[in-house]
């Protein structure tokens, strides 16, 4: 019965009633394993629907409960996680119109992972090719339909973002701030804020005093 629902029936004999709660974050850590968007997972409430893959890892989680029966969190943890994945594998999707290609999940948090954790550095097509396990040219393609713009640009966005981060924290100076958030001196950093946010460092600095 799904939650919330309320409902009545009559047993013809002594029943058993094992109740299930999934934690949405255990479902959406079993999306993101399986490469699929957890927030395109929608479950929907269904009413005495059957499973039987479900019904039996139920039984399994019931049956290590029993304090006879020797079992350990692994145990739990992996029959946790295989209902998860069957939960996942009969929830729909959200509908959505034809697209053009874009990166995977995995490969969209591969590469933002990886461009974060690098900003400082002279990152290069190749790198984020190999990261994620793609052609350079396949990249530029795929990149731009995920992100709505090329990987250069992309990139100079969260620099911004990081060196305006960095200056609102008020603990460097800006030829430091600059180096931290990978540009190559402080007047590229100037000229890329002034290019995206509108204001120049300097007046970041005056507005936040």
């Amino acid at each position: 019965m799904p939650a919330g629902l309320d409902g009545d029936w009559k047993d013809d004999a002594d029943c058993t009633i094992l109740r299930l709660w999934v934690s949405p974050a255990l479902v959406r850590r079993a999306a993101e394993d399986l490469d699929i968007d957890p927030d395109r997972v929608v479950v929907n409430p269904q009413f005495q629907r059957r499973d039987a893959r479900i019904e039996h890892i139920a039984h399994a989680l019931a049956t290590g409960l029993n304090p006879d029966v020797p079992s350990d969190r692994l145990y739990f943890e992996s029959l946790a996680k295989a209902l998860a994945v069957q939960i996942i594998q009969g929830a729909a999707s959200k509908p959505e119109a034809p697209a053009r290609q874009t990166l995977s999940f995995g490969q969209k948090r591969r590469l933002t992972d990886f461009i974060e954790a690098n900003l400082d550095q002279d990152l290069s097509l190749n790198e984020m090719a190999q990261v994620a396990a793609i052609s350079v040219s396949h990249l530029k393609v795929l990149f731009r339909h995920t992100f709505g713009m090329p990987p250069h640009q992309y990139v100079i966005h969260r620099r911004v973002d990081r060196a305006r981060a960095l200056l609102h924290q008020g603990k460097m100076p800006l030829s430091q701030i600059a180096l931290e958030a990978g540009f190559s001196h402080q007047s590229h950093m100037a000229q890329s804020m002034k290019r995206l946010l509108g204001v120049t460092p300097a007046t970041l600095i005056r507005l936040q005093r």
